[in-house]
């Protein structure tokens, strides 16, 4: 998933323009974008959407945000959502591998109940949303084979923190947030899942977001979250590895395979050794993911 388009499960048509937006995921949101007045009907909203979208022929990976598993009201969401087969959970606020593994017994149940295949809702972590969630970012290695995924957040972690922004007057990342970010970041690597970054709520700035996004993508981050559909095409665009570099990937990969006992191989004058193949390796897959980025 190189881009995931948040929409309010009450946002009506929005819902039926992010399904054209060219999103690889559409997140229906459960969460911060709805009221507490409002869960019941957004519950009943975001049931109606799956249940239509779901047999959409060519269709983007439908998730739900729900609310977080302190809130009191994850079982009254998954209850409404489940038998509309979403593609994913995200999970808001999860403070480590444990917060996954209790979702997964909840799935379990669920999806039995459903009569869908076990395990066939993945789960997708927001993994810095409170300060203990810090402290835990290294243990969602084995929380759950449904785990496809962690991202990061700066919005509620401020408030937790009762700080006045998340970014200096240039736009850049104050320390405990650029802190956070890199948690997610290795995280997800420790955990062998999708690292994803998050929102940047700027929607007109297209300029910022294009050096956002691709600061993401240069550190490691292989997708990124937008709010709004006109942010989705730069996204598209700069995690979907371009011709020369699946060239460079391709041919990296068919010296070593040339030379099976060698760890360095130079290649036009640059020399590359293991790490360098596997980087290829990983480029590659990503381009394939990226061709069929939508649900057939």
């Amino acid at each position: 998933m190189r881009s995931l388009l948040f929409v309010p499960a009450d946002g009506g048509m929005k819902l039926d323009k992010a399904m054209a937006s060219g999103a690889d995921a559409i997140i229906v949101d459960l969460e911060d974008s709805i009221s507490p007045e409002g869960k019941t009907e957004a519950r009943r909203s975001a049931a109606d959407f799956l249940r239509g979208a779901a047999q959409a022929r060519q269709r983007p990976r439908l998730i739900v945000r729900i609310n977080g598993l302190a809130s009191g009201l994850t079982d009254a969401d998954l209850d409404a959502i489940v038998p509309g087969r979403p593609d994913g959970i995200m999970l808001p606020k999860a403070e480590g591998g444990g917060d996954v593994t209790h979702l997964d017994a909840k799935l379990l149940a669920r999806e039995a109940t459903s009569v869908l295949a076990e395990g066939s809702i993945k789960v997708l972590a927001i993994a810095t949303e409170t300060a203990s969630a810090l402290f835990l970012a290294g243990s969602f290695r084995g929380a759950s084979g449904r785990l496809e995924g962690l991202t990061w957040g700066a919005e509620d972690l401020s408030a937790e923190l009762g700080a006045l922004a998340t970014r200096d007057a240039d736009g850049r990342l104050l320390d405990i947030y650029r802190l956070a970010r890199a948690l997610c970041l290795a995280g997800a690597a420790a955990a062998q899942v999708q690292a994803i970054d998050t929102v940047m709520v700027e929607f007109r700035d297209l300029a910022a977001l294009r050096r956002e996004t691709e600061q993401a993508r240069r550190d490691g981050f292989t997708g990124k979250m937008a709010i709004h559909p006109a942010q989705v095409p730069v996204i598209n665009e700069i995690f979907t590895p371009t011709p020369e570099q699946i060239a460079e990937a391709r041919a990296v990969i068919a010296a070593f395979a040339a030379n099976p006992g060698k760890g360095t191989i130079g290649i036009d004058g640059v020399m590359h050794d293991r790490p360098h193949l596997e980087r290829a390796k990983r480029l590659l897959a990503h381009a394939s993911a990226a061709g069929g980025a939508t649900q057939r």
